[in-house]
C-alpha cells in the first residue's frame, strides 16, 4: 500500500499533476456547490465551450492560452447576464446562443486554418501530466481567489442563492453578487481545462456538490463536504490513472461518479430504513408521532 502511494511521486509529472488535481477538485467542489443549488449546472457545461473558442481565437492572435480562454469565457459570462437581466429571455437560451456560437467559431478557426495544435486537444479532453509549473501557479492563484472570494462574499452569495427577493429587500445587489459568481466561476473553468478537459469539466462541479448535498441538508457543512469530496476524488482519480494506465482527467471523474452512486445507494437504504422504522412504530403505538429526520419536505438549513 504505502509503495502504490509513493512509488508515482518518484516522477515530477505525477507530484504536478496530482497537486493539479488535489487544488482543481478543491475549489470545483466549493463553487460547485453554489452552482447547483443556483441552478447554474448548465452554465458551467456552457462557459467550458466558450473558453475553448477562446483559446482557439488566442491563439490565432498569439496571445497566451489563459489569455484568450479567460477573455472570451468572461465576455461569454457578461453576454449571458445582459441578455437574461430584463428576464424575456431564459438563462439557458442565453447559454446556448452565446456559448455554442463562441464554441463553434473555434472549431471554425480550426477547420481553417487546418493545425490542430496539442493544446486544443488538451483543452478538450485534458492533459493533466503535462501540468507545467506555469499552470501550478495559474490554479493556486484561481484556487487563493476562490477560497477569498467565497469567504468574502458568504452572506451576499448565501442571500441571493436561498431567497432572491429578499436579498433585494436587505439591500444586497443581487445583479453585481451574480456577474461576480458568473467571473469566478469562469476562472474556475479555465483554470480546470487542461486538468480534465472541456468536455468533462461540469462533472468536476457538479458530482462533488451534489454527493454532498446527500449527505447533509445544512449549507455550510454542504460546503465544507463538496470541498472534501472534490479533492479526495481528484487525488483517487490520480493514483488509480497510474495504476490502470488510463487517462487522468477521465478516471477522475468516473470516480466522482463512482462515489456519486455509492452515496446515493447508502442514503437511499438508510432513508428507507428509517420509513420503515417510523411506519413500525406508529403502527404499534397508535399514535400519531412526527416523522424522524430525513423524511421530512426535503429543504436545505443555512
Amino acid at each position: 500500500m504505502i509503495d502504490f502511494l509513493l512509488e508515482p511521486l518518484e516522477y515530477e509529472f505525477f507530484r504536478h499533476g496530482l497537486l493539479a488535481a488535489l487544488m482543481v477538485g478543491s475549489f470545483c467542489g466549493l463553487i460547485g456547490a453554489y452552482v447547483i443549488l443556483r441552478g447554474m449546472s448548465y452554465v458551467g457545461h456552457g462557459l467550458s465551450h466558450a473558453a475553448f473558442g477562446g483559446a482557439v481565437v488566442g491563439f490565432m492572435l498569439n496571445l497566451n492560452f489563459y489569455a484568450g480562454a479567460g477573455a472570451m469565457g468572461l465576455l461569454a459570462a457578461l453576454l449571458i447576464n445582459r441578455i437574461t437581466k430584463n428576464g424575456r429571455i431564459k438563462q439557458d437560451a442565453a447559454i446556448g446562443i452565446v456559448t455554442t456560437a463562441i464554441f463553434a467559431l473555434g472549431v471554425a478557426i480550426i477547420s481553417h486554418v487546418r493545425t490542430f495544435n496539442q493544446s486544443f486537444e488538451a483543452a478538450l479532453f485534458g492533459n493533466i501530466l503535462g501540468i507545467t509549473s506555469g499552470d501550478l501557479v495559474v490554479i493556486a492563484l484561481v484556487s487563493l481567489s476562490t477560497v477569498l472570494a467565497i469567504f468574502f462574499m458568504y452572506r451576499p452569495l448565501l442571500f441571493s442563492t436561498f431567497d432572491h427577493d429578499a436579498a433585494q429587500v436587505f439591500g444586497i445587489r443581487t445583479g453585481i453578487v451574480q456577474l461576480m459568481f458568473s467571473f469566478l466561476l469562469t476562472l474556475a473553468i479555465i483554470a480546470s481545462m487542461n486538468v480534465v478537459g472541456v468536455t468533462m469539466i461540469a462533472a468536476t462541479l457538479i458530482t462533488p456538490a451534489v454527493t454532498a448535498r446527500l449527505m447533509t441538508d445544512c449549507f455550510s457543512r454542504m460546503l465544507i463536504y463538496s470541498l472534501i469530496i472534490g479533492a479526495i476524488t481528484g487525488v483517487a482519480g490520480m493514483y488509480l490513472s497510474y495504476a490502470f494506465n488510463t487517462a487522468s482527467g477521465a478516471t477522475i471523474v468516473l470516480f466522482g461518479a463512482a462515489l456519486f452512486c455509492l452515496t446515493w445507494l447508502t442514503s437511499h437504504v438508510h432513508g428507507r430504513r428509517m420509513a420503515h422504522s417510523y411506519l413500525h412504530r406508529r403502527h404499534h403505538s397508535g399514535q400519531t408521532t412526527l416523522p424522524p429526520r430525513g423524511m421530512e419536505q426535503n429543504e436545505t438549513r443555512i
